[in-house]
């Protein structure tokens, strides 16, 4: 059972009242701080992994994948 628009605008109206107008795009904007922070911290980790796969093939060269 999908919720009707009815039930959405409640749901709306009811966070709005709790958390106030400009609540809501600070954690917005709290919370994409932290999906930014995450997808760096993805990236540098795959490149730690792509260093040291370089190292060790320059170190071992008799050796492939």
């Amino acid at each position: 059972m999908t919720p009707s628009i009815w039930q959405l605008l409640i749901v709306l109206v009811i966070v709005l009242l709790l958390f106030g107008r400009g609540k809501i795009p600070q954690l917005m904007g709290d919370m994409a701080k932290g999906i930014k922070s995450f997808k760096r911290g993805m990236t540098e980790e795959d490149k730690k992994e792509d260093k040291k796969e370089e190292k060790n093939i320059e170190n071992n060269p008799d050796e492939e994948k």
